[in-house]
């Protein structure tokens, strides 16, 4: 038996995602076992002390202050940015240069110039590349993948997708500094347009094909706050709400919106499909359900039908537990560890790649150009 190349990773970045990220770096090969291994040789964050402390919670050999020392290391062959909007371009230029592997937050870059300098850099490394956009992970969504690209729904007419928050709503809330980073134009980019909508959007260019055109507006509600780092009150950059219509190139219409002004609503995200034989619907409270219905059923017992995913023939299961018990989100970041791995290993790159990640920033950009100009504004091809 051949042993299993070893792919030592160094992390950037210790919060919300450098949890989930490292999660499923310890979780990859017990489940889904493969032609390689990570260990997991260093984190990387600005704070020694809390660097430290993560390092020992979840194994990782050694830590760094300064990301330029981990990208220079010669022990290490992956850099996972799991860093601000505002560090992605820089340390992923590096690391290309560097000659390393080079997975990245969402989105790619701040702006359209940003991830175009990205995707340039690690294609002309030839180094692997990914963005997380773990949602393509869940079960369920590549479920509805599938459902699609087989052709069960027939030509495609309406696609819409909503991602629902409520946590910014207090004006009391400051802006910026760790935690906060979102509510910082300068570091984040945009507000719900980059960081909510870009899930939104990937997902549907991946189901639905590319889009082509697209007509918004967005609204900042709180139009000052306080800024975490210099105490002082300061304008507010980021967009807190962001709906808009779209039209793809297949010829199927779409609406999208997002706000972080949605009382009630932690983390409501939702995509449906509707088509000339059937539609699907999900539902992030409800992951592990696809909602599917298919109009050539017998007219007596067409309805709408609930697929719990949890079955060996779904996506990603039978590498889970037996039928009927479900997994979570968490699952969806070690799917795409599997999957990274796996296109090492079969030489075909795993998407989202960071030219994936570039054509989402574009419909991005174009979102925001519109809110501006109120007009339909084109997508760069």
């Amino acid at each position: 038996m051949a042993a299993k190349k070893i792919l030592n990773v160094g992390l950037v970045g210790y919060g919300f995602m450098g949890r989930a990220h490292s999660n499923a770096f310890h979780k990859v090969s017990h489940f889904f076992p493969g032609d390689h291994t990570l260990a997991l040789q260093a984190i990387c964050g600005r704070d020694r002390a809390k660097a430290e402390a993560f390092a020992a919670q979840w194994g990782y050999r050694g830590i760094e202050t300064d990301w330029r020392k981990l990208v220079e290391r010669g022990d290490i062959d992956v850099i996972d940015i799991a860093s601000p909007n505002d560090t992605h371009e820089e340390i992923a230029l590096a690391a290309a240069a560097a000659g390393k592997m080079v997975l990245c937050e969402k989105p790619l870059g701040r702006n359209p110039g940003e991830s175009q300098r990205m995707a340039d850099a690690v294609e002309k490394a030839g180094v692997a590349n990914m963005v997380w956009y773990n949602y393509r992970r869940i079960p369920a969504v590549m479920l509805a993948k599938q459902v699609a690209d087989e052709g069960k729904l027939g030509r495609v007419f309406h696609y819409r997708a909503k991602f629902l928050q409520d946590w910014t709503i207090s004006p009391d809330l400051p802006q910026g500094g760790a935690g906060l980073w979102r509510l910082d134009a300068s570091v984040a980019g945009s507000g719900v347009t980059g960081d909510l909508l870009a899930h939104c959007i990937d997902t549907a260019m991946w189901l639905n094909g590319p889009i082509a055109e697209v007509c918004a507006m967005t609204e900042t509600f709180v139009k000052e706050r306080k800024h975490t780092l210099t105490g002082e009150v300061a304008p507010v950059g980021i967009d807190d709400a962001s709906a808009f219509l779209a039209r793809f190139t297949n010829g199927s219409l779409a609406t999208f919106e997002a706000t972080r002004y949605a009382r009630g609503h932690k983390a409501l995200y939702t995509l449906e499909m509707n088509g000339e034989h059937g539609s699907v619907f999900w539902d992030l409270h409800d992951l592990h359900r696809l909602q599917y219905f298919d109009h050539r059923d017998e007219g007596r017992v067409r309805g709408w039908r609930s697929i719990h995913v949890t079955d060996g023939d779904q996506p990603y299961m039978k590498n889970w537990w037996v039928p009927g018990l479900q997994i979570g989100y968490e699952h969806s970041f070690v799917h795409q560890v599997a999957d990274f791995l796996a296109g090492l290993s079969s030489g075909q790159p795993a998407e989202p790649t960071f030219r994936a990640g570039l054509a989402t920033d574009y419909v991005c950009d174009a979102v925001l150009r519109s809110a501006r100009s109120r007009s339909w504004e084109a997508v760069p091809g």
